[in-house]
């Protein structure tokens, strides 16, 4: 996922983050929440894919274009729509489980 993409759908501005990076300031807690959660859903990607699929499976690319594409169980929206807010990442997080179970088809 390109670097630009992935902060907007943060709801980071890179000017912000280039800023902080130059005065070597800490991200807020709610910026540093919404990475954290994109990380944390990279990592529940790969322990779903760990069990039966091929060692060489690249999660956060598999992320990267999921996030991207229109969901017929988000009305048409893309899971990145909904992750510049810690709910959102949850309520993508669930319908992650939910397919990893069968319960969304």
């Amino acid at each position: 996922m390109p670097k630009e993409v992935l902060m907007e759908s943060l709801g980071l501005s890179r000017a912000t983050i280039n800023r902080k990076v130059q005065r070597e300031q800490t991200l807020s807690p709610q910026e540093s929440e919404r990475l954290m959660g994109m990380q944390a859903l990279i990592g529940q990607v790969q322990a779903m894919i760990d069990i039966n699929s091929p060692p060489e499976f690249d999660a956060a690319k598999w992320l990267a274009t999921w996030l991207t594409a229109p969901l017929p169980a988000l009305g048409g929206a893309t899971p990145a729509s909904f992750m510049d807010t810690v709910e959102g990442q949850k309520y993508v997080s669930n319908l992650l489980e939910m397919a990893q179970s069968g319960a969304y088809a």
